[in-house]
C-alpha cells in the first residue's frame, strides 16, 4: 500500500486557503472542469489527466477551454493501457482528491472509483459527476437534457409560448459547484471515500420551494409571464418607457417605498397583492411606463428597493470591470469568492500534456 499523501507544505502568507491540496481531474467539457477550476482559484493544485486527444472542450474553442481550465496542469494519459493505469496510481498516491466527469461505465472501466483506487491511497476522495448517478446507466445527460428532464425547462418561458431554457449551462455549472462542496466536505472529515453528484439530483434540489409546494400543498408549478415569482407580487420583469426592469418586492416595506415613488396606492400587504395579482401587475406596469428602465433603477436603488435594468452580457461586464481578470492570453470572469488577504493567481489554461505524458507520447 502506498503511503497516504501528506497535508502539503505550510501555506505561505497570502496563499490561497486550499494551498497544498492536490486534486486530479478526469473528464470533459464543463461540470467537472468548472468544479476543479473553482478549487484552483482558491489555491489548490489541479492536474487534468487528459486522453491522447485531450479534453473535448479543446475542440470547441480556445476561449471556451480557457473559461473553465485556467490555472491547471495537464498530463496526457491513456487510461486504456497498463502504462496509463500505472501512472494514474502513482498520481493518486500523492493526491487528496479525484474529480471524474464521465459516463458511469467509463468511470468503472478506467478504474476511477474509490474501490479501485483505495489500495493506492486510502485517504483519496473520489467524486463521480454523472448525469443520473453511478448506478443509473449511461443514458446521455447533457445540460439541456437534464433541464428538460427535471422540470426546469417546463418552468421557463412565457406561459403562452413553448418551454425554453436559460441562456447558459445552469445544470453543468450547478453540478460543478455542488461537486466542489462535496469534495471539500469529505476532505475536512479526514476520510477518503466515494462521493456521487448527479446533474439530475442537483437540479431537482434547486427547485426546492417549487418542489415543496407540490409535495406538501399539491400546488403544481406553472410558467408565469415575465418570469414572475410564484409567491412574491410584484416580482418579475416589467416593460418601461425604454427597456425592461426587474422589480423584486419581497415584503411590505419594499412595496411602501416603491408605491410612494411610483404614485401607486393600495395593495398594502403581500397577502392582498398575491390575491389580486393581475390588478397589481396592471397598476405597476402602467406606473413604470412613465420612466426608462435605467431611470427606475436609479430611483429605486436610492430607496433600497431591489430593481435592475435588464442588461446584455456585454453591458453587465462593462458595469463590473473588477470581475474581469487576465489568465495568460485570455480575459475571463474571475472567481466569485473573495478571500481577504489572498489574490488568486489566474494562470493560463494548460497546453495538452504540458506537464507530462506517457513515454512515446508528445
Amino acid at each position: 500500500m502506498s503511503p497516504e499523501p501528506q497535508a502539503g507544505p505550510e501555506p505561505r502568507s497570502g496563499a490561497g486557503p486550499l494551498a497544498g491540496i492536490r486534486i486530479l481531474e478526469v473528464g470533459h467539457i464543463l461540470a467537472g472542469p468548472y468544479a476543479t477550476m473553482m478549487l484552483a482559484d482558491l489555491g489548490a493544485e489541479v492536474t487534468k489527466l487528459e486522453p491522447p486527444g485531450g479534453d473535448l472542450s479543446r475542440q470547441v474553442s480556445d476561449a471556451y477551454f480557457a473559461s473553465i481550465n485556467r490555472g491547471k496542469r495537464s498530463i496526457r494519459l491513456d487510461l486504456t493501457g497498463e502504462a496509463g493505469q500505472a501512472r494514474l496510481h502513482e498520481l493518486v498516491a500523492d493526491a487528496h482528491a479525484l474529480v471524474v466527469n464521465l459516463k458511469p461505465s467509463a468511470i468503472r472501466n478506467f478504474g476511477l472509483t474509490y474501490e479501485a483506487l483505495r489500495p493506492y491511497n486510502e485517504k483519496i476522495v473520489c467524486v463521480a459527476l454523472t448525469g443520473f448517478g453511478l448506478s443509473a446507466g449511461d443514458d446521455p445527460a447533457f445540460d439541456y437534457v437534464i433541464q428538460a428532464a427535471t422540470g426546469v425547462a417546463a418552468l421557463t418561458g412565457d406561459p403562452d409560448g413553448p418551454p425554453t431554457l436559460p441562456g447558459y449551462s445552469s445544470a453543468d455549472n450547478s453540478a460543478g459547484l455542488t461537486a466542489a462542496l462535496a469534495l471539500l466536505a469529505q476532505i475536512v472529515s479526514g476520510r477518503g471515500g466515494q462521493l456521487e453528484v448527479s446533474l439530475r439530483d442537483v437540479m431537482l434540489s434547486q427547485l426546492n420551494y417549487r418542489a415543496s409546494a407540490y409535495l406538501n400543498e399539491g400546488t403544481e408549478p406553472r410558467r408565469m409571464a415575465f418570469g414572475a415569482h410564484s409567491y412574491y407580487v410584484p416580482a418579475q420583469l416589467f416593460p418601461t418607457a425604454e427597456g425592461y426592469l426587474a422589480l423584486f418586492v419581497t415584503h411590505d416595506g419594499f412595496w411602501k417605498k416603491f408605491s410612494t415613488e411610483a404614485g401607486v396606492t393600495g395593495f398594502e400587504t403581500m397577502a392582498e397583492r398575491a390575491a389580486r395579482r393581475e390588478e397589481v401587475l396592471a397598476v405597476v406596469t402602467a406606473a413604470l411606463a412613465a420612466d426608462t428602465a435605467q431611470g427606475w433603477e436609479t430611483r429605486l436603488k436610492r430607496l433600497g428597493v431591489p430593481a435592475a435594468k435588464v442588461r446584455s452580457l456585454p453591458e453587465a461586464l462593462e458595469a463590473t470591470p473588477e470581475m474581469v481578470v487576465r489568465a495568460g492570453d485570455f480575459r475571463l470572469v474571475g472567481s466569485p469568492i473573495l478571500v481577504h488577504g489572498y489574490e488568486p493567481d489566474y494562470g493560463p489554461p494548460p497546453r495538452l500534456g504540458e506537464h507530462g505524458g506517457q513515454p512515446g507520447q508528445p
